[in-house]
Parts: C-alpha cells; sequence; structure tokens
C-alpha cells in the first residue's frame, strides 16, 4: 500500500459519538471510515468488503465482541484493534487468543490510537509480500514442526497447524532465531512492530496460545523455551 492510498478503516461500535470523534480525526490523515453499530452488522461488512483494518469495541449489545472477532476470523485475516473497556486485562487476553492484533483501552489517547493502527497495518502489509517469494529458506524446519513460508502454512507432525496472523509471525520468528534467546522487546517489534511498555503482556499471552497449539509443556518444552528475565528461545528439537 503506498502512502498515497486511502487506508480502509471499519469501526464497530455502538457508541456513535466516539464513531464521528474517530471518523474527524482519521479521515484528513487518509482514512477512509465506515461504521457499523452491531455485532452482526460488523460481521458482515467484513465478508462483503475488503478493509485494511477493523476497530472493534468489546462491549457490543446483543453479540460482543469476542463472538464478532470469532466471526471475522472465520473469514478474514484483516488486522483487528480491540478496545477494551477500562483496558481490562482478561479482556485484552481473551482478545488475543482469539486472534486480535491488538488492543487499547477505551480512555485512548488520539495519538496512541494512530500509533497502533499504522502499526497493524504495516504489518499485515508486510505480511502480504514478504511471503511471496523467501529465497533463503523457503521452508524451515525444527524437529517435527515445518514452516512453509511462502504460504505462511505450519505443518505439525504432519498436520496443519491453524494459527492467528500474530501466532504465525511469533513462531516464524522463534524459529528464524533457532537456539537464540529473543527478547519480548525483539519479539514485540517482530509481530507487532511497535515499541515494548515493560508491561505489555500481549507476547506471553501469544505464547502461551502457541504452546497450546504445538502441544508444548512450559515446564518440559519439546519447542518453546522461557529463559528467565531473558525472553523466549526456540529449542532445537528433535522429532
Amino acid at each position: 500500500m503506498s502512502e498515497s492510498e486511502t487506508i480502509k478503516l471499519l469501526v464497530i461500535d455502538d457508541d456513535r459519538k466516539l464513531c464521528r470523534l474517530l471518523g474527524d480525526y482519521l479521515e484528513p490523515l487518509g482514512y477512509g471510515v465506515s461504521f457499523v453499530h452491531t455485532g452482526p452488522e460488523g460481521v458482515d461488512a467484513v465478508v462483503v468488503g475488503e478493509y485494511d483494518a477493523v476497530i472493534l469495541d468489546v462491549m457490543l449489545p446483543g453479540m460482543n465482541g469476542f463472538e464478532v472477532l470469532k466471526g471475522i476470523r472465520h473469514h478474514s485475516d484483516v488486522p483487528v484493534l480491540m478496545l477494551t473497556a477500562r483496558g481490562d486485562e482478561a479482556d485484552r487476553i481473551v482478545g488475543l487468543e482469539i486472534g486480535a492484533d491488538d488492543y487499547l483501552p477505551k480512555t485512548f489517547s488520539t495519538r496512541e490510537l494512530l500509533a497502533r493502527l499504522r502499526a497493524v497495518t504495516r504489518r499485515a502489509a508486510r505480511r502480504q509480500t514478504s511471503g511471496v517469494v523467501d529465497e533463503v529458506a523457503p521452508e524451515l524446519e525444527v524437529g517435527g514442526l515445518l514452516v512453509r513460508t511462502a504460504s505462511r502454512e505450519v505443518m505439525l507432525d504432519g498436520e496443519v497447524l491453524v494459527l492467528t496472523p500474530v501466532e504465525y509471525d511469533l513462531l516464524e520468528a522463534l524459529v528464524r532465531a533457532k537456539g537464540r534467546v529473543k527478547s519480548r522487546e525483539q519479539l514485540i517489534a517482530d509481530v507487532a512492530d511497535r515499541d515494548y511498555d515493560g508491561i505489555d503482556r500481549s507476547i506471553d499471552v501469544h505464547v502461551s496460545s502457541l504452546r497450546k497449539k504445538l502441544g508444548d509443556d512450559a515446564r518440559m518444552p519439546r519447542y518453546i523455551k522461557t529463559v528467565r528475565a531473558a525472553g523466549y528461545m526456540m529449542l532445537d528439537a528433535t522429532s
């Protein structure tokens, strides 16, 4: 996406005043902002439209934001930035595990919103281009784990592993650094394209979710080892 192109953004939020404020702020910055105010409308809009990013409120009437996110993920890998009430940690963890790309408390500043939004759209654009051809390593292997970078497909012991876009990016970053520790700061930059603020637990949540899908035990890991006070490391596992 070039700088001159309009970035198509969908906002799913029943707070109409907030929607107007977001439109007034973002449209002069090159965003084409569309709004829907219920969960089913949001899922339908993603299915029929082509959006570069979605801002999704957790607290929606009838169909909450988590249900909407599940519906979106059945159809699309569009970047989703979730808005959580008072920055509630439980909401953030659930959203990230379901497949949100990032989150913001509803008391966000417009500057922080713009930074997070630019980060998730920039990362998504890189995903679309970086996996087309990987002349260095089109396939990465660790034990029974196979990562096909061109198709972003992951096989575990011969079975396809279904990952969220962020989980895939995290796994690829760890596999490429096999045997070396990756700090949380480095992993945030790899998968979220933003700075680590010292209390951000999103990487830990994604690692936990990834471990579950790998059938990995944090106490006796086959793949991902926690290195105390340092970060995470992909082990040179054997099958």
